[in-house]
């Protein structure tokens, strides 16, 4: 394996992570927006109000984009596995 190799894996991974991490990012900052413009409108500053939203929709991707999640991820490390096998030989 070249070093070639090992920056494409590499490159490949912090995409791989990426991809993973930007629907649950989105929906949990979709949320805490949502909830700061409400607490904005009705002036009402409670700690729960923030953070049991953003975990319901946090949760709620992950439900919903957990399988995509997932197939990425497997994917990804047959990718890997698949060449590293000129190195393991």
């Amino acid at each position: 394996m070249t070093e070639r190799d090992i920056l494409e894996v590499g490159r490949g991974a912090l995409s791989v992570a990426l991809k993973l991490a930007m629907p649950v990012l989105l929906c949990g900052l979709i949320a805490g927006v949502m909830v700061s413009i409400f607490q904005a409108v009705t002036q009402i500053q409670e700690f729960t109000l923030t953070f049991v939203p953003k975990l319901l929709a946090v949760i709620l991707a992950l439900a919903v984009f957990g399988p995509w999640m997932l197939s990425t991820m497997t994917n990804f490390f047959i990718y890997t596995f698949n060449h590293m096998s000129p190195v393991i030989k």
